[in-house]
This record gives structure tokens, C-alpha cells and sequence, in this order.
């Protein structure tokens, strides 16, 4: 399992951070080739079916057999009990849509980042007090760059990184990393639900490096 640092560093190092949910196991697990073929080494994967608990297990047992380096972190865990069972199947960080108090004592007392979603200076302030140090800006769409740099000199020693609203294109990407942002999620605008749908893994490949190139060049 990945330290705090060590995934904060990942991510930071990638500047992007890619997410996704399919109900199907063998789909689910052939995204994550296509990403780790694209150079990606960390990737969000979403708590958000049924199906989400045993495909995750079985992306983590292919994962230590094939993927050398790449981090497999959850997102949308929004309760303590969703917490400790994916500690307990390898997760190497954890994500929510909101700040949960028991969730950062948890995982912060394991080594192990948890990068809740704030909205509020207010939540963003009651995150950093108990030891959060990356925090995930959602939904990104509603609060857009201007809410980054307004806060940025506020949280000094915090890393923000904007989900929901993020485009690939160089002109989204670059606004927010001027705002401040230390990388960007990216969900359904680079792996959509059509793509999944038609197993258009060439295509998702290819854009995923092109957006890491295009990151690459904007932090250059």
C-alpha cells in the first residue's frame, strides 16, 4: 500500500488523475491496461454500483500481477464502513465527494492518503485541521478557477486538484493549473460512458497521452 506521500507524489508528478466506474468486471479491468499502457500510475476508481467492491478486488489482483508502479486508489466512499473495507482489499488512497471527519482519523492514523471533496473555505479549513494535506475541489464546474485563486494563498500548504468541469483541452487545463491546482480529476470527458460502451480502449489510450503530454507541456 501506497504512504501518503508516495501518492500525493504520484499524482502531483502525473497532474491528472483519471476516474471511472463500469458494473463490468472485464471492462473495468481492460481500462486500466489501456491507462497503464498510456503511462498513467495512478487511477481513481469509483465506488458507485454494486458490481464496484468485487471488481475492484479482482483489479487489484491483476494490478500486482501485471501493473508494476500504478497506484489503484477508490473514489465516492462517503462512510467509515466503505473506508475500512477497501483498506482492507488494497485500496492506495481514498476519495469522497465530501469531507467525512472519521474517514481522514482512519486513514490518516494508516499512512494512507484520503483526498476529500470541499466546496467551502469552511470545509477545506475543518479538513486541514485534522491533517488532510491534498483536497479534491467538487464539483470543479461550479466553482471554477477563480474560486482556486481567490483561496490559494489561504491553504499554502495544502494540494488542491479540481474535479468535475475539467475539459481536455489545453485552454481548461492551463486556466486551472495557473489558479494553482497541483493536478485535475478527469472522469467521464476522457473515459465517457460511450467509449466504455463501444470498448473504444485505442481512443481512450491515445487521448489519455495526449492529456499527459499536454500536462506536461502546461507545467513545463
Amino acid at each position: 500500500m501506497s504512504t501518503i506521500q508516495n501518492s500525493i507524489d504520484v499524482i502531483v508528478k502525473q497532474g491528472m488523475l483519471p476516474l471511472y466506474f463500469n458494473a463490468d468486471e472485464s471492462k473495468s479491468i481492460t481500462i486500466l491496461r489501456t491507462l497503464y499502457n498510456a503511462g498513467i500510475r495512478a487511477v481513481e476508481y469509483t465506488s458507485r454500483g454494486p458490481e464496484a467492491l468485487s471488481n475492484f478486488k479482482k483489479m487489484i489482483e491483476v494490478r500486482n500481477a501485471e501493473m508494476p508502479g500504478m497506484l489503484l486508489g477508490i473514489g465516492t466512499i462517503k462512510n467509515l464502513t466503505q473506508a475500512e473495507t477497501y483498506f482492507l482489499e488494497g485500496a492506495d488512497f481514498f476519495i469522497s465527494p465530501g469531507f467525512v471527519p472519521e474517514i481522514a482519523s482512519f486513514l490518516i492514523s494508516k499512512e494512507v492518503l484520503y483526498a476529500p471533496g470541499c466546496m467551502t473555505p469552511t470545509e477545506i479549513i475543518a479538513a486541514e485541521n485534522t491533517g488532510v494535506k491534498f483536497i479534491k475541489l467538487f464539483p470543479g464546474n461550479i466553482l471554477g478557477p477563480d474560486f482556486m485563486s481567490a483561496i490559494k494563498d489561504v491553504f499554502p500548504n495544502l494540494i488542491f486538484m479540481p474535479t468535475g468541469g475539467v475539459d481536455t483541452t489545453k485552454q481548461s487545463i492551463e486556466t486551472w493549473f495557473n489558479a494553482g491546482v497541483s493536478a485535475v480529476g478527469m472522469g467521464s470527458k476522457l473515459v465517457s460512458k460511450e467509449l466504455m460502451e463501444y470498448g473504444a480502449y485505442e481512443t481512450i489510450e491515445k487521448e489519455t497521452k495526449r492529456v499527459l503530454d499536454l500536462i506536461e507541456t502546461i507545467k513545463g
